[in-house]
């Protein structure tokens, strides 16, 4: 029961950082629900070419759902905010456990 309990709280507290990440990223873009992939790019992938991150996502390299607003290749392609959000939660979590495991080394 008490684990239920913690496993909960831990799902609201990622469920609440993802939220308070979503609610900038609308800030930085408008306040708009899906932000364009050029955008994405440039302000989170800066070190990679568009046609190079599309590439590392199909690849299953980054693990960023890409929306197209119609099924044409030409269509315009974005990421919802919310899986921006979370992709950039997943970073900060991954990050400070690399933090931890390199300052935990012997003393």
């Amino acid at each position: 029961m008490a684990c239920a309990v913690v496993v909960r709280r831990l799902r609201n507290q990622a469920i609440g950082r993802s939220l308070n990440t979503a609610f900038l990223l609308m800030a930085q873009h408008g306040a708009t629900a899906v932000v364009p992939f050029e955008a994405v790019c440039r302000d989170y992938f800066a070190h990679l070419a568009p046609d190079k991150l599309l590439q590392k996502i199909k690849a299953g390299e980054i693990r960023l759902p890409i929306e197209r607003m119609e099924r044409s290749q030409k269509s315009a392609k974005g990421v919802h905010i919310q899986d921006l959000a979370h992709y950039i939660d997943e970073r900060r979590v991954a990050a400070r456990k690399e933090l931890e495991a390199v300052t935990r080394g012997p003393h």
